[in-house]
């Protein structure tokens, strides 16, 4: 089974691909970890790849389907993925179904987190991370023991630039921009289910595992393959 988590910066797509991963016995899938990890170990995509994030670029579409395809390829993926942070835009979601089409297998579901803006900048708002230990926190849901240092280590926390209120709202205004079309296009596809993420976590886990397992929701094969070849 592969399945497209959807969701604005702060919907909680990290969360809730970690909590649906360990109940379906699937791999987390976040491109921008695989970015990293490949840049890091210095791999023939992470060095084609950080050229555009030095300059501040978007990442080709061809090099993120390339990471992709080299995770789903690793033998913990052999039953499928949860893909967290792509595709991001029409043109990767159709790339990505050409490139499970050649490996035998399809997007099964996208689950998309909807959630008011004001929660979301609330939610992002919020957010310290520990430079030493990479201990995260968040001032409302899950503050330090002690304001402004990290339980574990005790260093001082920090906040990231994306972080800030003014700067998540253009990061909000630019998803919402880039990422509509992708939702229509999967839910054109009958493939998208819409998930209150506002709920308790335990309640948009238990949704996401309804909508997963429900044999009423999920699209006829072979409709949904037609509607990929008109694309």
């Amino acid at each position: 089974m592969v399945i497209v988590m959807l969701g604005p910066p702060g919907a909680g797509k990290g969360t809730q691909c970690q909590l649906l991963g360990e109940r379906l016995l699937l791999p987390h899938v976040a491109t921008g970890n695989l970015l990293r990890e490949a840049i890091a170990r210095k791999a023939p995509l992470g060095k084609l790849a950080k050229p555009y994030i030095d300059r501040g670029e978007l990442v080709p579409d061809e090099t993120m389907v390339s990471l992709v395809r080299e995770r789903l390829l690793e033998p913990d993926a052999k039953s499928g993925a949860i893909l967290d942070g792509f595709p991001r835009t029409v043109e990767q979601a159709r790339a990505l179904n050409r490139m499970l089409s050649e490996l035998g297998r399809k997007v099964d579901r996208v689950l998309y987190l909807r959630i008011p803006m004001e929660m979301v900048l609330d939610r992002i708002a919020g957010r310290y991370t520990c430079p030493c230990c990479g201990a995260t926190y968040h001032l409302t849901s899950s503050p330090p023991r002690v304001a402004g240092r990290c339980d574990r280590c005790n260093a001082a926390l920090v906040q990231r630039t994306d972080d800030r209120r003014d700067v998540a709202q253009r990061r909000l205004q630019v998803y919402e921009a880039q990422t509509a079309p992708v939702v229509a296009f999967y839910r054109q596809a009958g493939l998208l289910v819409e998930i209150d993420g506002s709920q308790p976590v335990e309640r948009v886990l238990e949704d996401e595992l309804e909508a997963l397992g429900s044999s009423a929701l999920m699209p006829d094969p072979e409709s949904t393959e037609a509607s990929w070849q008109h694309k």
